[in-house]
């Protein structure tokens, strides 16, 4: 199970991350967010371990954009949250993984995902809200079992200290990693490490 951290934006809080040994690191680069992260120093991405896969979050953000920000972090992938259709995506897949975002709830339709295949490396399924992730907010993770589609997910939405070891109730053979953020938090964009560790036991041990 890959552990993913997103929403991070100061130094400090970042090297404890690192520390824990989190396979991703999300950094988030749309304006809107209170996770705004563009102003951290090149030099905090560029020095992260090569183990993190050290990735951006982007909310339909123009393909240039994305492209400089990745030259300029090193960013190893890209997490696309908004509209982006399958060849926006398909754009950067020859240098990074792409993770493409999408808000679940009772009534989704994975099979609108089929166009998706091929184009991405993973998806990321969070709770639907207005807001592009963040929220705090858990889906009703039964509605996987309508997923059938050969690539592997993120889990995301909601998931807390409280809750990370109701994971293990989820058997779905693409399920391939969790990605906590907001309730994790001291405040937007500020992790609580110690919750964190917490967080990190409980996975390893599932």
């Amino acid at each position: 199970m890959k552990i993913k951290v997103c929403g991070m934006k100061y130094a400090e809080n970042i090297s404890r991350l690192e520390a824990l040994k989190t396979d991703y690191m999300g950094f988030i680069f749309y304006e809107k967010s209170p996770r705004f992260a563009a102003g951290l120093s090149e030099d905090v991405l560029n020095g992260l371990s090569a183990d993190i896969i050290k990735t951006g979050v982007f909310v339909n953000e123009d393909a240039d954009v994305i492209s400089k920000l990745i030259y300029k972090y090193k960013l190893d992938a890209v997490q696309l949250h908004g509209s982006e259709n399958p060849a926006f995506c398909e754009l950067f897949k020859h240098e990074v993984q792409v993770i493409k975002a999408f808000g679940v709830n009772d009534d989704f339709d994975f099979d609108q995902l089929k166009l998706y295949v091929g184009k991405v490396d993973y998806f990321l399924f969070d709770t639907k809200t207005s807001a592009h992730g963040g929220s705090g907010i858990v889906f009703d993770w039964s509605v996987l079992d309508n997923y059938t589609i050969d690539v592997p997910f993120f889990l995301s939405g909601g998931l807390s200290v409280e809750n990370i070891a109701d994971i293990k109730k989820i058997k779905h053979p693409q399920f391939y990693g969790v990605d906590l953020n907001s309730r994790f938090e001291i405040e937007s964009g500020l992790k609580d490490i110690d919750k964190l560790e917490t967080a990190f036991k409980t996975i390893k041990n599932i």
